[in-house]
């Protein structure tokens, strides 16, 4: 738990201090092209939820990702996982939805900066580190879940066919014991 806290601490420290560099470099600026037509930075300010959906409700958000926040909190402490993986997902999952939390409190919106425009069609939306973390996040925690499922079923097959094999040389040893007799 104690290397998780530490990774949280890092991804939070990470997206505050880029949404103040994009604060001190980009506010009020057109986007600097990173890379031409792919990526660029353009401050922006989310005052909605994930991808600035759902606009002027951050009261809600605000509500819900702390519970959700201390929710994954007391889950760890109580329940802690054995995969690394699940463990990273957690950690992804916290430390963004903290990040994104500061910004809430302090500003009332959220800063976002990082402007994939190479599919202008597809994708509208700019996002920060801390909407990377958690959107990377809950996709390993998905990951986690089929795995661990995948993982679960074959045992429980492989206990169906140990049972029956079990039972079938139960029998197979009766039957030779009556022989005998």
């Amino acid at each position: 738990m104690f290397i998780a806290i530490l990774c949280m601490i890092f991804i939070i420290f990470a997206d505050q201090l880029t949404k103040w560099l994009c604060v001190a470099l980009l506010e009020g600026t057109q986007s600097v092209y990173i890379i031409p037509d792919v990526l660029r930075l353009t401050y922006v300010e989310n005052r909605g939820a994930a991808f600035g959906m759902l606009d002027e409700h951050r009261w809600v958000f605000l509500v819900l990702s702390t519970v959700a926040i201390i929710g994954l909190f007391i889950f760890l402490a109580k329940k802690p996982p054995e995969s690394r993986l699940a463990w990273a997902g957690f950690t992804l999952v916290i430390g963004g939805g903290v990040g994104n939390m500061i910004d809430r409190v302090m500003l009332g919106y959220v800063i976002d900066f990082i402007d994939f425009c190479a599919f202008p069609d597809v994708w509208k939306w700019v996002f920060n580190i801390a909407d990377a973390c958690v959107c990377v996040g809950v996709g390993i925690l998905m990951l986690w879940l089929i795995l661990d499922t995948v993982k679960e079923y074959k045992l429980e097959k492989q206990n169906k066919t140990d049972i029956a094999h079990d039972e079938t040389s139960d029998s197979n040893t009766s039957t030779d014991e009556k022989e005998e007799n």
